[in-house]
């Protein structure tokens, strides 16, 4: 139990570290690996759980920088979806769950690689299907980021907005899981109290990446953020692998 626990503490430190350089990846990383420490749905729930328990950290600034027309509007539709992605979830196997987050973390690395938008932001249409597949994502995997990523990255604007609005919408979607979770049976007291044990991780390498956040030109955090998404996806397929 205890070794089992500092893994999920590493592991939960590191992905805390990208979330605070990047806006993004901590579900995208924790979930895959925590997959393979716990059962899919733990792992999910867990994911939830320290995503909101780390949300009003910096919220201040989050919602300064944000575009928040375009965060609000993704972060509704996903509330309306979470659900239906916890109900995929509890009836899929665990082997199949496992792999079908595997692969939503190639996804998003494969979107984020598509060339950048022109000057005008996403319409309406593009922005609620993107609320919509984040909110069955975050019931599924407690990954919101796959859609929203790309959404946000594609566009010409500066890394503090796009940082700030997907966490925004990460913060959102987090506490509309756990509320579903809860109702739709997912969740027991357990999880709670293990989410908090990994919480000072979490705040830990949130605090470290967000110091280093702001300190490499746009181009090349853009590259990083990429690479992270390649390099989530590509280990959690070979743990499930071996």
């Amino acid at each position: 139990m205890i070794s089992q626990l500092l893994l999920l503490a590493a592991v939960t430190f590191g992905a805390a570290f990208i979330r605070g350089l990047t806006g993004f990846g901590m579900a995208i990383i924790l979930v895959p690996l925590f997959g393979l420490i716990v059962k899919p749905t733990e792992a999910v729930f867990l994911g939830i759980l320290l995503q909101v328990l780390i949300g009003p950290v910096g919220l201040k600034i989050i919602l300064a920088d944000a575009h928040k027309q375009s965060a609000l509007l993704i972060s509704g539709f996903a509330v309306l979806a979470t659900p239906i992605g916890i109900l995929l979830l509890q009836h899929t196997t665990p082997d199949v769950a496992r792999l079908m987050i595997a692969a939503t973390a190639i996804g998003a690395f494969v979107l984020v690689l598509l060339p950048q938008r022109g000057a005008l932001r996403p319409g309406p249409k593009e922005t609620a299907l993107t609320g919509f597949a984040s909110g069955i994502l975050t019931g599924f995997a407690a990954m919101p980021g796959p859609p929203v990523v790309p959404y946000y990255l594609r566009q010409p604007i500066p890394p503090e907005e796009a940082r700030a609005s997907m966490m925004l919408v990460f913060f959102i979607t987090a506490i509309t899981g756990t509320i579903a979770s809860y109702v739709l049976g997912l969740a027991h007291a357990r999880l709670l109290w293990l989410s908090l044990l990994l919480f000072p991780s979490v705040l830990l390498g949130n605090w470290i990446g967000a110091k280093c956040f702001g300190k490499v030109r746009a181009n090349l955090w853009r590259s990083f953020v990429a690479g992270v998404l390649g390099v989530a996806g590509i280990s959690a397929v070979i743990r499930l692998l071996n």
